[in-house]
């Protein structure tokens, strides 16, 4: 074969990898068919149209899902209302003195300490919070093991508003003793005060679980309902919030398989019903069909060929056996009038 149509051969078939949409022109219909029938896929044509309609589809997704999804569940939760009857606003003091975890409690501390508390209690029956407070914050510097006196703490600061800083006494008294039912107590009544309702229904729950107590119990009683409504309202937003994602999840499906059947259409409708014999689109130099035909040498060689095959086989049954008859048949014709 002439090195020059080899040349260009090889240099069509490189412009089709770089741009595979040159495949589905019109004018190559005839070799997409080919190609088709050797079981070759071909990646679906996108035009200009469809691109641009794909990204604006793309950027009004984009532009649609972020910004709107915030209010959209900011107003979902807005329609939760809850009785905050006693809440107060958190106190910022300064953490209070927890004691040093690596001193070492002698028995004359420990009677020391003892003796704080009941002097702290003491200040409590009258009245005296603050000095409480003080009584107990010394007697925890003397023995900072003991989780009573951080429950016992952290009730004067109940009873002072200072939910915070009960929190925090409720924290360190459970991490020493996570089975004594006052921390979770007074951890409760800190929430309660706080509107977290939730974990103040938990707390109080764990308190009478391990030590019933009426005072404990009458609280519980007052929260759990808002607790309760807080939990369902949450059930409610995320059965909302997963019907959301589900019917998103099929609009994106949907819009998928119709961007597959328009491409599906678009490519059929470019295919011509006839034989195409011009040039390769974007290639002016080289040759199509009716030039390739037109060659003297050619020519030559194809009338040989057909003599040959008229000879042994007969042109018609061979068309008749081929399974490509019916799509050849129109090529047949041309090329037959052709070599007259």
């Amino acid at each position: 074969m002439d090195s020059r149509k080899l040349k260009e051969l090889r240099d069509f078939v490189t412009a089709c990898q770089s741009k595979p949409e040159i495949l589905h022109s019109p004018e190559l219909s005839f070799f997409t068919e080919w190609l088709r029938s050797m079981g070759a896929s071909l990646p679906f044509p996108r035009t200009k149209e469809s691109h641009e309609e794909a990204c604006q589809a793309e950027a009004a997704e984009d532009k649609s899902s972020a910004p709107s999804s915030a209010p959209k569940l900011e107003s979902e939760e807005s329609d939760l209302e809850i009785d905050n009857e006693g809440v107060i606003a958190p106190d910022d003091d300064a953490p209070q003195p927890m004691g040093e975890e690596n001193v070492e409690v002698t028995e004359d501390m420990m009677e020391q300490a003892n003796e704080k508390k009941m002097q702290a209690i003491a200040a409590i029956g009258d009245g005296e919070l603050q000095k409480s407070i003080d009584l107990f914050t010394e007697a925890i510097v003397l023995n900072p093991f003991t989780a009573i006196l951080y429950a016992k703490r952290a009730s004067a600061y109940v009873m002072l508003q200072k939910p915070n800083a009960a929190i925090r006494d409720c924290d360190r008294a459970i991490s020493i003793n996570p089975d004594s039912a006052q921390p979770y107590k007074w951890r409760g009544k800190a929430r309660r005060l706080l509107g977290h309702w939730e974990e103040a229904a938990h707390d109080l729950a764990t308190a009478c679980k391990l030590d019933y107590d009426e005072d404990a119990s009458a609280v519980l009683k007052e929260v759990q309902p808002r607790a309760q409504k807080i939990a369902e309202h949450r059930r409610k937003y995320e059965r909302k919030r997963e019907a959301r994602e589900i019917d998103e999840k099929k609009e994106r499906q949907k819009q998928a398989r119709e961007e597959h059947e328009r491409a599906q259409r678009e490519d059929e409708a470019r295919r011509p019903s006839g034989p195409q014999f011009g040039g390769f689109p974007g290639f002016p130099g080289m040759p199509g069909i009716n030039e390739i035909l037109s060659d003297p040498e050619v020519l030559t060689a194809m009338q040989a060929w057909f003599s040959w095959i008229r000879g042994h086989f007969g042109i018609q049954r061979l068309w008749l056996r081929s399974r490509m008859w019916l799509r050849t048949q129109p090529i047949y014709q041309s090329m037959k009038e052709t070599l007259k």
